[in-house]
């Protein structure tokens, strides 16, 4: 139906439901451009369009104001038209009216927006405005209330935990960010809050009693993890001190310590000498962690240590345990703790036999410390022709604030090592530090620009990352030169090792569905360690990788250490242009990886694959159409709207899991002859297994009502009136049982759903009344199957009553009750919605109003 011709009779007087009930029709058939026509005709035609854009929108049923809905088309295009034809507003108490019915329309959304600058919302007088916040914080509309008050930039004028406080407790983290987001102080305020509630008194459903309306928090939704990373997102944002949340600060602090305890004594990866620099520089002077600390000793390797710590920090012996203070009293003077695991942590002997060892002697590894020195080094490293091996090591952040600084720079040649000291600590007393920094700083700079040397590294723009300032570092990104990233080379490495893998097992058994087919090669990444394994024969000893770099002198086993690190890319380098066919590389593999602009190492990981080509998808030859009886699917775990949908249609739609995995998919598949509907990777290793007729890609950027008609389509499905509603959205089912009005009044009278509002329902039928006999009045049940005394199917599921509206009662005449799972649906509006919205792929769309008169499947669905 063309609705411009038939719009045209419509004038401005008309009353605005009928125009809404209009764009209703053309938005859901995606006519908007005929939405648009209309108005282009109406607009001029009106004497007050602020007046009928208030009406329409009060017509339209706003829920959210989102940019993708009608309300928010047809509010651009006032606005749009008001800009090109401007015309008087309202003024004085007329304005004012209209800036309240606004108000009562939607307080949050990109509408919101749109409407402040239509009605000026913004020069409204603050007392109205902040009486009206003040109202929707007082009817339990708390939401509403910040996010209004952000828009309007009232929040010095209202008390911030008051305001922010209550959408904490409801989760809504992000809109205290944003409510606190352009005033300082209240920044300051707020960090204090999440200070005050870090704290183990704080109960959040004490808190939550003071709001009305409001719902008992989740325990778990509000702890210290999520308090943390709230209040580090912000000292970092906004530069705060960190004194504003001592308390959080010290808990940070607190699960350094677990870290090291466990990395030290459970997982024993860490030397002695690793942990105590990390342990005292996390302690420092505070004596809260310093208790915490004796505790934490005293848990994981005894009563001895501890006391020893207690002596170091001198604890009064009121704040140590009774076995702490024993021990205490028979330490000797010059007495240290010792492990168990202290011998096992630094045998030297096994580091050389099993791990990769420099093959440089210790007097060619330079450590320079001056820009004296650096002449040697630049002479050496910027030869044409010369191969260089980049790394660079930083002391552990642990979680605490501020961007890790780099510390040290490794740059091997064939015989040389050079260690650039980077460190922001004065190392002589004639050193000046950001001198050499800079110097330092500038060399790299330069060896890494030049094109004439090739320069070698592991995730190397993760390293620059933390070389320089942010911006200096993104500015070398773009000028670097003849750089090879071995972490790129890798990658391709461990997927074309994949790949051989999975083919030679599928050549051996051509039925294999082992697990390896569902491996992601980037569960295989093990750093460069574990390249240089593949390639040099041995891994590479991570024990000082965790080191306090950033202490001064270095110890002799983190210098050895460093040198590895860097020096062992050059070997990993020779191998792989020496025989770069048996690591499934191409000749000139190092061409392809120089330069290599990648994001983050987590962006890297992520493997980048074709999208099908759907037009090669063919449906079988022998059938030219399927009906929704002959067509069934298996949908996966990440596509359960598309799934409804298709249940919606009367299509057999088996949705997975959110813990099942892609196996279960194609299980299902083979036994029951589905087709699989799938999206992102899995695709590839799925239509391996069933086929690629027997598998379809969905694209998950489109809504689920597009992609359910991308699939019948795809799929060649004829879905007639007669499938809309067949099956049961909730468990799939398409078996229902038919009760009358009066059946369904019996049933929630004995169940005591319905007690003093009978009487204004009206009476029961005559034949189910007290008056029969028992049998004449559950004889209906017995043949349904159903239960009378607790509403049980023979599924074993219950008949839901509990939530179909009493009111129903005096106009529904037949209920559908699913016979799987209970569910109630009815006649509705819901059918004409969905028959509309899929009115270009319904094969018998003209016989709507007659289907509607005689189907006997439900229309609408509740509970």
């Amino acid at each position: 139906m063309d609705y411009r011709k038939e719009f045209l009779t419509v004038t401005s007087e008309d009353d605005a439901a009928e125009i809404i009930a209009v764009f209703h029709d053309l938005w859901a058939q995606k006519l908007a451009f005929q939405i648009k026509e209309i108005l282009n005709q109406l607009l001029p035609t009106l004497a007050d369009p602020y007046t009928k854009l208030v009406e329409l929108l009060e017509k339209c049923n706003i829920s959210r104001g989102k940019p993708n809905s009608m309300a928010f088309y047809i509010t651009d295009l006032f606005s749009q038209w008001l800009k090109d034809h401007p015309v008087p507003r309202q003024t004085g108490i007329r304005l004012r009216k209209l800036q309240v019915r606004v108000f009562a329309l939607v307080v949050e959304g990109a509408l919101l927006e749109l409407l402040c600058n239509i009605f000026i919302i913004h020069n409204a007088d603050r007392d109205f405005l902040l009486g009206h916040v003040t109202h929707l914080h007082s009817q339990g509309k708390y939401k509403e209330a910040v996010i209004l008050s952000t828009k309007l930039n009232l929040q010095l004028d209202l008390d911030l935990e008051d305001m922010c406080a209550p959408v904490m407790l409801l989760e809504q983290f992000h809109l205290a960010e944003c409510y606190v987001a352009p005033h300082p102080e209240l920044q300051r305020k707020f960090l204090q809050m999440l200070d005050r509630w870090s704290d183990t008194s704080f109960n959040p459903r004490i808190a939550s009693r003071r709001y009305k309306n409001l719902p008992l928090p989740k325990p778990d939704r509000l702890s210290m993890k999520t308090l943390s990373k709230i209040a580090f997102r912000l000292l970092e944002q906004y530069n705060l001190d960190p004194a504003l949340c001592s308390n959080i600060i010290n808990h940070r602090h607190l699960g350094t310590l677990k870290f090291l305890m466990n990395k030290r004594f459970v997982e024993k990866t860490m030397t002695h000498e690793n942990w105590t620099d990390h342990v005292e520089s996390t302690v420092g002077d505070n004596r809260w962690l310093q208790e915490k600390l004796i505790s934490l000793l005293v848990r994981y390797c005894g009563a001895q240590s501890a006391a020893f710590w207690a002596r170091k920090y001198q604890l009064p012996e009121e704040y140590l345990s009774g076995d702490v203070s024993e021990a205490l009293q028979n330490l000797g003077i010059q007495e240290t703790p010792t492990t168990d695991n202290e011998d096992s942590a630094d045998n030297t002997q096994t580091q050389e036999r099993d791990c990769y060892q420099i093959p440089i002697p210790r007097d060619k590894i330079h450590c320079l410390q001056n820009t004296e020195e650096l002449s040697h080094c630049r002479e050496v490293l910027l030869q044409d022709g010369q191969v260089v091996g980049v790394d660079m090591e930083w002391r552990p952040s642990f979680g605490v604030l501020g961007k890790p600084q780099v510390c040290l720079v490794q740059l091997a040649v064939k015989d040389k090592v050079f260690l650039l000291d980077l460190s922001p600590m004065k190392l002589t007393d004639h050193d000046n530090v950001e001198d050499r920094r800079g110097q330092f700083i500038g060399f790299i700079k330069e060896l890494f620009i030049c094109p004439r040397v090739t320069k070698l590294g592991y995730d190397m723009l993760g390293d620059l990352l933390y070389l320089d300032s942010k911006d200096a570092s993104q500015e070398l990104k773009t000028q670097m030169k003849q750089t090879v990233d071995l972490y790129v080379i890798h990658r391709k490495i461990r997927r074309a090792r994949f790949r051989d893998e999975r083919r030679r097992l599928r050549n051996a058994d051509p039925e294999s569905s082992s697990e390896d087919d569902e491996e992601s090669p980037r569960s295989l990444e093990k750093g460069l360690s574990h390249l240089v394994m593949d390639t040099v024969g041995k891994p590479l000893d991570k024990t000082e990788q965790i080191s306090n770099w950033g202490k001064r002198p270095l110890r002799e086993t983190q210098i050895v250490y460093a040198a590895i690190d860097a020096y062992c890319l050059l070997e990993v380098f020779e191998t792989l242009c020496r025989c770069p066919k048996k690591f499934f590389l191409p000749p000139d593999f190092k061409e392809t990886s120089t330069n290599c602009k990648k994001g983050s190492k987590r962006n890297a990981k992520r493997i980048e694959l074709p999208k099908p080509d759907e037009r090669n998808w063919k449906p079988p030859p022998a059938i030219e159409h399927l009906s929704p009886c002959e067509f069934s699917v298996v949908c996966d775990n990440m596509l359960h709207g598309l799934g409804k949908y298709l249940r919606c249609l009367g299509i057999d739609s088996l949705i997975l899991g959110n813990n099942d995995g892609h196996r279960k998919a194609a299980e299902i598949a083979r036994r029951d002859g589905r087709y699989i509907l799938t999206c992102g990777e899995p695709y590839y290793t799925l239509r391996s297994q069933v086929g690629e007729n027997k598998c379809f890609q969905v694209d998950c950027s489109e809504k689920a009502r597009e992609q359910a008609i991308k699939v019948l389509k795809h799929f060649n499905v004829h879905i007639t009136m007669a499938d809309i509603f067949s099956r049961c959205q909730v468990c799939n089912c398409n078996k229902y049982l038919h009760l009358t009005n009066d059946q369904m009044r019996h049933l929630m009278t004995i169940h005591g759903l319905l007690k003093d509002v009978q009487k204004a329902i009206g009476p029961l039928d005559p034949g189910l009344h007290r008056g029969s006999t028992e049998n004449d009045s559950t004889q209906w049940m017995t043949d349904l199957g159903l239960s009378s005394n607790s509403l049980k199917l023979p599924s074993g599921a219950f008949l839901q009553l509990k939530r179909v509206p009493v009111g129903l009662l005096e106009r529904i005449q037949l209920f559908y009750c699913c016979s799987q799972c209970g569910k109630v649906y009815w006649d509705g509006s819901h059918f004409d919605q969905v028959a509309l919205q899929f009115r270009g792929v319904l094969h018998n769309s003209g016989d709507f109003h007659h289907w509607n008169a005689t189907s006997s499947v439900p229309f609408h669905q509740e509970v």
